[in-house]
């Protein structure tokens, strides 16, 4: 049974949805930011949150993460996002999206960053980032096949509501795949369905990349164009980079409340329509 906003026993009870930073592009796509939803569907696949407890009179800070770094550098990864944080819940920063010269591998986070095989020849697996627990997905990995010449597949990042698609290295650069970045969730909080949370794509060497996952995750770059950024307050990963290009920075996250009244004060700016405040910058509420 679905509880509704509004005063209960005479407290608060309020309805949210917290969205963390998405991570930015390495060469494997950007993780999405966790997502935490008391509404419709939450991340990882987990259990609806269960709304929070408020008490008139007392202020709640609102804390909006931002997007992690791009990168145009070979030896380092695309930066995780920065978490949301409403009260006592916390979403986690997507991981950023693995390099080929950083360690290769996606890191861990909300959802998980896409890996990238490195051409060591061995044809080992190297893994993407994985996702937090009730929050997101893990990255895809990516295969060195232990071939010459060898094109590289990376990684998607993981999404809040599907794994970073694999990528696929082969001898052949019309065969080998870079993995899309996972699906993010639809949230109903604002009175309409929304995507939150997708994945950014892995990059395909020599060719067009994985595009990114549905809520805000964005496409790889090619060998002419950079990676695409998450989308700004949808906690979306950014698009891994080709080789010689950027990648895309991780789209900020959003806090969504909806207490079933007007609060009587907020800090930060956030919008109002009915009673569901939406804050795409930190602040704070009272109620």
């Amino acid at each position: 049974m679905q509880i509704l906003a509004g005063v209960h026993s005479g407290a608060i009870l309020a309805q949210y949805l917290v969205v963390a930073g998405g991570g930015g592009g390495g060469n494997g796509g950007g993780g999405a930011g966790g997502l935490r939803s008391t509404v419709t569907a939450t991340g990882g696949g987990g259990s609806l949150e269960s709304p929070l407890l408020l008490v008139a009179g007392v202020t709640y800070t609102v804390t909006v993460g931002a997007g992690g770094s791009n990168t145009s550098a070979a030896t380092s990864n695309g930066g995780s996002g920065s978490n949301s944080v409403f009260d006592t819940i916390t979403a986690t920063g997507g991981g950023g999206g693995g390099s080929n010269n950083a360690g290769q591998v996606g890191l861990n986070g909300g959802s998980g960053g896409g890996g990238i095989n490195g051409g060591n020849g061995d044809g080992t697996v190297v893994a993407g980032g994985t996702g937090t627990t009730n929050q997101g997905f893990g990255g895809g990995s990516s295969t060195d096949i232990g071939a010459s010449p060898t094109y590289w597949g990376a990684g998607g990042g993981g999404g809040a509501g599907a794994v970073g698609g694999n990528g696929t290295s082969t001898t052949s650069d019309t065969t080998n795949v870079g993995g899309a970045g996972g699906a993010g969730v639809s949230v109903s909080i604002t009175g309409s369905p929304v995507a939150y949370a997708g994945g950014g794509g892995g990059i395909r060497e020599a060719n067009n990349g994985g595009a990114g996952g549905n809520g805000g995750g964005g496409a790889a770059g090619n060998p002419t164009t950079n990676g695409v950024a998450g989308t700004a307050n949808t906690g979306g990963g950014g698009g891994g980079r080709e080789f010689f290009g950027t990648s895309g920075a991780g789209g900020s996250g959003v806090v969504i409340i909806d207490a079933g009244r007007v609060a009587s004060s907020t800090t930060g700016s956030p919008s109002l329509s009915g009673t569901v405040y939406t804050f795409t910058a930190s602040g704070s509420i009272t109620y």
